[in-house]
Order: structure tokens, then sequence, then C-alpha cells
């Protein structure tokens, strides 16, 4: 097959800037290209949705699946360091040489609609990852949702099991401005007949009455799955309770953060619902949940001083960090390294975390959406943020340069949190990967 563009960068440099709206509502294109695709799979297909926790449910069930012993896709977005990171196979990240042939294979589909559509980026890579999976003969596949639910690339595939792990605002220009608008985008995962499971503990009359509309099985948490057990020491231990099966003195998983149970009974539930086509044992669970690793989530890194790696970019996951920093234990002093798109609450996610932080590095991001080091300096002062012994900002051009601020004031005694958008934590994590050479 002969290739438009010679390597996978190539190909991701005209991806962005091939289709002209970055974000274009609608499955009308790229369902198309998957028809001509024909694109189909013979194994079940989980599909995960949700505000937060979406990333490390999926690392959960692919951890635990594989652990179980079958062949698994998973498809995560976005990434942190390099695209390739979207696209595991097995639990390996699929190579350039491994996801080349699918993308010409999706534009070679495109072109040969009587009338070409264009895709956006992210319909067109995940098209592609979807073809790579159809074509391994895989006994599972997980699809992250990217956006919403409904509109979502992902979508174009009826799932057999759609989670949604949690529902918060976000993204209101494109999703609304309510948990009830937000909560209906996310339930367009949902099929009928099919396991539609919400992990969100108080979840919108909106998706409950768009299940029940299309005649879903609809798993709510707390009325027909749950967890038992207290978060605290490591050496607890928690059961799930699922409508036909119970787990016991299950280990908390190696991801660490108050939310990660939430998200691991989300996980065992699809895994309940499933269980003819993909059982899977206590030991696979146990395996699992010891061996589950997803970057950038809560992720503390070793040495001193100790460095926390989190993408949380909304307040809800805001809240959350507030409360892992607060059960890590006493630090004299924490700086942050903080950047975010313009588009975010940014206000919302300060309010959460500013009593956890005492110097902050703010920074600008590599991309036009990002909120100045300026706008975020202003968010801080409003938020009485102010210039003292103890306390200070300063903004800088570039994560890495934020980072090395920090690093420089810092004791080995203190912590430095590097949180908010996917491109601080990737900015961050470039500077340590080429000081390590």
């Amino acid at each position: 097959m002969s290739y438009p563009f010679p390597s996978l960068d190539a190909w991701l440099t005209h991806l962005e800037s091939a289709h002209p709206v970055g974000i274009d509502m609608g499955l009308t294109r790229i369902s198309l290209v998957r028809d001509a695709l024909n694109l189909q799979f013979a194994c079940p297909i989980i599909t995960v949705g949700g505000t937060n926790g979406k990333g490390s449910t999926c690392a959960i069930l692919e951890s635990i699946l594989l652990r179980a012993g079958y062949t698994v896709g998973c498809h995560t977005s976005p990434h942190l360091l390099v695209f390739n990171e979207r696209a595991r196979v097995n639990g390996e990240v699929a190579t350039d040489a491994d996801l080349l042939p699918h993308f010409a294979a999706v534009e070679a589909a495109r072109l040969s609609l009587a009338e070409p559509v264009s895709l956006t980026y992210f319909e067109f890579t995940t098209l592609a990852i979807m073809h790579l999976f159809a074509s391994r003969g895989l006994d599972a596949v997980i699809f992250e949702v990217g956006l919403g639910g409904r509109l979502d690339a992902v979508n174009i595939l009826d799932t057999d099991c759609a989670i949604v792990t949690s529902i918060d605002i976000d993204h209101t220009e494109y999703l609304g401005d309510t948990r009830e608008k937000i909560a209906f985008e996310k339930a367009g995962i949902f099929r009928p007949g099919k396991p539609a499971i919400c992990a969100d503990p108080v979840p919108p009359q909106t998706l409950i009455d768009h299940a029940a509309q299309i005649g879903a099985e609809l798993w709510l948490f707390g009325r027909d799955f749950r967890y038992e057990g207290q978060a605290g020491s490591e050496r607890q231990q928690w059961s799930y309770i699922g409508p036909t099966m119970r787990r016991s003195a299950l280990a908390y998983p190696a991801l660490r953060g108050a939310n990660q149970l939430i998200n691991t009974t989300a996980a065992l539930a699809g895994l309940e619902a499933l269980r003819d086509r993909l059982p899977v044992s206590a030991q696979d669970i146990r395996l699992g949940l010891a061996n589950v690793e997803l970057a950038g989530r809560f992720q503390v890194l070793p040495g001193k001083p100790a460095v926390v790696l989190d993408v949380g970019h909304n307040p809800h996951a805001a809240a959350v960090l507030a409360q892992n920093l607060g059960n890590m234990g006493f630090f004299p002093y924490t700086y942050a390294v903080f950047g975010a798109m313009g588009d975010k609450d940014i206000a919302g996610v300060l309010e959460h975390v500013k009593g956890e932080i005492d110097h902050w590095c703010v920074t600008a991001l590599p991309t036009p959406r990002a909120a100045s080091a300026e706008a975020i300096e202003g968010a801080l002062r409003e938020a009485g943020v102010v210039d003292g012994p103890d306390t200070s900002v300063t903004r800088h051009a570039s994560p890495a340069e934020a980072f090395q601020d920090a690093l420089k004031r810092a004791s080995d005694n203190d912590r430095i949190v590097v949180f908010g958008s996917f491109y601080t934590v990737a900015g961050v994590m470039s500077y340590r990967k080429s000081q390590q050479h």
C-alpha cells in the first residue's frame, strides 16, 4: 500500500490542519468512512465516558482482562508525550509501524466515497486505532470517549457495555452548562438492551430517563452495585458488591487517590455485566488492581523533593486532587506548577486547591487555547493569594521553566505539584526525560 505520508509525525501534522474545525459535532461524516472501511468487531466492545476518571477506569479494565489471559485493545486520549500512547494492544503501546497501515486505510476509505468528507484529527485517528484493533482479532476492546458521548467519534461503534464514570461541569461550550444537559450527552453512549453503568453517586435524572427511553440495562452506583470498606491505610481491604456477585478482600488499586475506588467499582460492574463473554477470576482482579499504571493521575514520582503529577483540570478533579494532597502527610512548603486552558473554570479549580499550596509557579502553554500566565496570576490574586515570606506567585513562559524555578526553591522535604492541563504535565515530563540523558 502506498502511503501519502512517510511517517506518523507527517500524518499527524497533516491532520492537525486538514479539517478546519477542531471539534465538529456530528457523526455523519465519520460514519460514512466507518462503513467504507467495513469496520466490525467480533469481540465485546466496552466504551467509557464521563467527566473525570475515564482513563483510570479504562486502565483498570485493561489490566484485569490482561491478567485473565485475554488479548485486549485499549484506546485512551489525549496523550501525554507521544501520540502512540492512545493505542495499546496487549498492554504495549502501538509502534509507528503498527499504526501507519491503518492511517493509510482510513485515508483510502475516505477518498473512495463518491463525495469524500473531511475528518477531524480526533475522528481520523480514532478510526485508524479502531481499524488497527479490528485487524488483530482481539478478545476485548476498550474505548475512552473523547468529549461528551452522544456525538463523540467513539460512539460510531455499538458498545456491548457502556460505562459513565462521573458527571460534572466541563466543556460547557459543547455539552451544556448544567449536569442535566451534560449527563444527557454522556448517556448517548448507552445502547438498547445493553448494560449501561453509571458510577456517579448522584446521577442526573436525564441520564436515568434516557436509559429507560431506549431500553438500556441501567446499573446505578449505590442502587445496583457499590463498594464497602474504608479508604485509608494501605493494608485495608474492600469489597465489591454487584447484582449477582460479590468480590471480597480486594486490595486498593495501585493507582493512588480517593476517587480510584469508584473507578474500580465501575470497572468491576462492567466486567460483571460481561461475565458470560469475558469471565474473570478473583485472582485476575487482585493481580489486575495490583499492577495497574497510568501516567499523570496523581502520580507520585520517587525521590526528593516529592513530585506529584496530576492532569486534573476542572473543579471536580481539583477537589479530588486537594483531598489526595491532604492525605499525603506534612510538607513544610508545597510548590505548584500550574497551567490551564482559557476555557476552563480556573477560579473554581483554584478555590479547591489553594489551601494546599504555598508557592505558585504559573505558566503559559504551547497552544492558543491556553490561559496566559498573567491571566492565571490575576485569578490567584482575586482568590486572595499574596506575596510574602511563605507565599508567592511567579510567572513563566513554559512548564519546564516553571518546574526548574520550583526545583531551585524547594528543599528536599517540600513537594512540587504539577497539575492542570495535559500540556502542563507533558511539559514537565519531557523536561525530566531530557535531564536523564
